[in-house]
Order: structure tokens, then C-alpha cells, then sequence
């Protein structure tokens, strides 16, 4: 029988990330460490909690999942042009962490991460420009923001992204509540995974409303299901008999 939270054959949700089983492998992605930081700069007073509720996230997938492979998805880190000091030591000790728990950590690189470098550098690893090929699930992992076609994304039968923080707003009478959720649908006839940021701060884009970020997502995600994510995984169906239920 298949689990609310198995997003397609031996891949599954787990907290805010993903569980490829066959590769003994957990994705996450959008951090955006270091957020806080530049908006105390630009006058808003936040405090500086997203490192520790991601860790404290991580802490409770790898009681759990006991990975050989982490993957970071893109936008580990929030700043474009710089490297903050928050994000020198924020960056610095979630790799140590990550690392920790499994024999590889992968980074992607995200369209924040374009000064990721030093720090990978520091800590000895390849940032994966493009994307990262699992061959044993035929899974090519990469952040979203631009369509890098190579022999990895041809030969993936399933692409999964992040970048575009897909969340729902669901209304029952006058509440309404926001979940980060997990997306799925198709993309040139490959299986599409759009995955939640694992970012407290950076929380996410109603998915009924607004414009797409990710150009693999299409305006109409009418035919995609969605998993939202709050206690545990719950499993909604297809977007398009979402709103009729619990926005009607």
C-alpha cells in the first residue's frame, strides 16, 4: 500500500526533505543562511533562528535516515554579491554537521550561491555547477533556476528541483493556514519533483496564486499533486481539486 509521504517509487518525503531509498541518499535544499543578516541591515529586526530550526529539522530526519549521500540543492547560503559573517559561520558549521552524518556531501550550486566558492573550497568540496546524477534511481538533481540540458538530464527519468519554495494556503471557514509542500508532475515526459526550502525564513509562494520562479514549472500546475508538510506528510491529490475542497 503506498504511504501518504512516498512521492513516487522509492522516493519519499521525510520532514521538508527527500528520501531516495535506493541510493541511500537525502536532498535538501534552500537554506538561505544568512538571511537575517541582510535584513537587520536593510532595517528589519529579525532574530537569527533559521540555523538553528534547520538543525534542529536535520536532527529529527537523521534520528531516522541514515544517509551515505547528502545532496544541498542550491541556496545554501542568502547573499548574491558576498559572503556575510553570518553566512562564513553559519555555512561553515552546517557542512561540518552534514558531514558528519554521511561518507558525501554534494552541493549544487542555487542562483544565491554565486559566491559559494571560498567556502567549499575551505571545506574541500566540488560544487556542482549544472547538477548531480544519481545513477542507480536515474535521478538528476539540480536547483531550478535555469534548464541545463547535458547527457545527465537526458538520461534522468526524473528531474528534482527546488528554487521555487512551493507552498499552499488552505482556508477551512475564516482560518487560513500556509504549508511548504512538495509538487509533482511531468516535464518533457520525465517525472518532476519540486521540492519545500528548508529555510524557516525564506517560507515559500502559494502555489494557487502568483506567477512561477522556476522555469520548470508551468503557469497552470492544475495536473501536478502536492504533499503538504506540517506534523507529518499529507497527501492532497492534484492541485486542481484543491481549491474546490478547502478554499470553496
Amino acid at each position: 500500500m503506498k504511504q501518504a509521504n512516498e512521492i513516487a517509487p522509492k522516493i519519499k518525503a521525510t520532514g521538508l526533505g527527500l528520501w531516495l531509498e535506493k541510493e541511500k541518499t537525502l536532498i535538501i535544499g534552500d537554506l538561505h543562511l544568512g538571511y537575517e543578516e541582510m535584513l537587520n541591515r536593510q532595517g528589519v529586526m529579525m532574530p537569527r533562528i533559521n540555523f538553528e530550526e534547520i538543525k534542529e529539522r536535520l536532527e529529527k530526519i537523521l534520528e531516522k535516515a541514515k544517509p551515505e549521500k547528502i545532496i544541498v540543492n542550491g541556496d545554501l547560503k542568502h547573499e548574491f554579491g558576498t559572503i556575510s559573517q553570518q553566512e562564513w559561520k553559519e555555512v561553515l558549521d552546517i557542512i561540518e554537521f552534514l558531514q558528519a552524518h554521511c561518507k558525501q556531501l554534494v552541493l549544487v550550486r542555487g542562483n544565491h550561491d554565486t559566491i559559494l566558492g571560498p567556502i567549499a573550497l575551505l571545506k574541500r568540496i566540488e560544487i556542482k555547477k549544472e547538477g548531480f546524477f544519481l545513477e542507480k534511481s536515474k535521478v538528476f538533481v539540480t536547483h531550478g533556476h535555469e534548464i541545463f540540458r547535458g547527457k545527465e538530464f537526458e538520461n534522468a527519468k526524473t528531474i528534482v528541483i527546488g528554487n521555487e519554495h512551493p507552498a499552499v494556503s488552505l482556508s477551512e471557514g475564516t482560518k487560513k493556514e500556509t504549508y511548504k509542500c512538495f509538487l509533482k508532475g511531468k516535464f518533457e515526459g520525465k517525472e518532476l519533483i519540486a521540492m519545500p526550502s528548508f529555510s524557516s525564513i525564506a517560507y515559500g509562494t502559494d502555489v494557487l496564486q502568483g506567477e512561477r520562479v522556476s522555469p520548470f514549472l508551468p503557469e497552470d500546475l492544475s495536473e501536478f499533486e502536492l504533499w503538504a508538510v506540517e506534523d507529518k506528510v499529507y497527501y492532497f491529490g492534484k492541485i486542481k481539486n484543491i481549491e474546490g475542497e478547502h478554499n470553496g
